[in-house]
């Protein structure tokens, strides 16, 4: 797809991006993370909580809360082109996740300045009750961007 300038359009290349990614991701595929939605800077990913992903209080354990919001972050820092990796984060915890919960995250870029960015995912389940709160710090790799041969 071109824009009116005859460039390629920047929604359609985030889009298919991310989905060269998570096509990609073992881990989302074996938990059955489903990517929703990508655009520039931004991805929304979705996953039922499953009776393997609780602790010992019966809750969501917070590392598949983390994991569901690191994939959002991994895809919207990839919508630009050229790959980048996480350089940090850290989560909030707000409330339990329960078995059978659909959760969705969805990561928005706050800032990209030189190869580092800045990236919020709210992870709600799917009546909009937020869960957990995730900012993660993003580092482009040196290199062109990725570009996918026949694409």
């Amino acid at each position: 797809m071109t824009g009116s300038t005859g460039e390629p359009d920047p929604g359609h290349l985030a889009r298919r991006r991310a989905e060269e990614l998570h096509a990609e991701d073992r881990t989302c595929a074996f938990l059955g993370i489903e990517l929703r939605d990508a655009a520039p800077g931004r991805a929304t990913v979705a996953m039922r909580v499953a009776e393997t992903m609780v602790n010992g209080h019966g809750t969501g354990h917070g590392g598949f809360l983390f994991l569901l919001a690191d994939a959002a972050f991994a895809f919207a820092c990839n919508t630009h082109g050229p790959a980048t990796v996480a350089q940090g984060a850290q989560v909030t915890f707000l409330r339990p996740a329960r078995v059978g919960d659909e959760l969705v995250a969805e990561a928005v870029e706050r800032t990209r300045v030189g190869r580092n960015g800045v990236y919020d995912v709210t992870v709600r389940r799917a009546d909009g009750v937020p869960i957990a709160e995730f900012r993660g710090q993003s580092r482009t790799l040196a290199g062109p961007p990725r570009e996918t041969p026949g694409r």
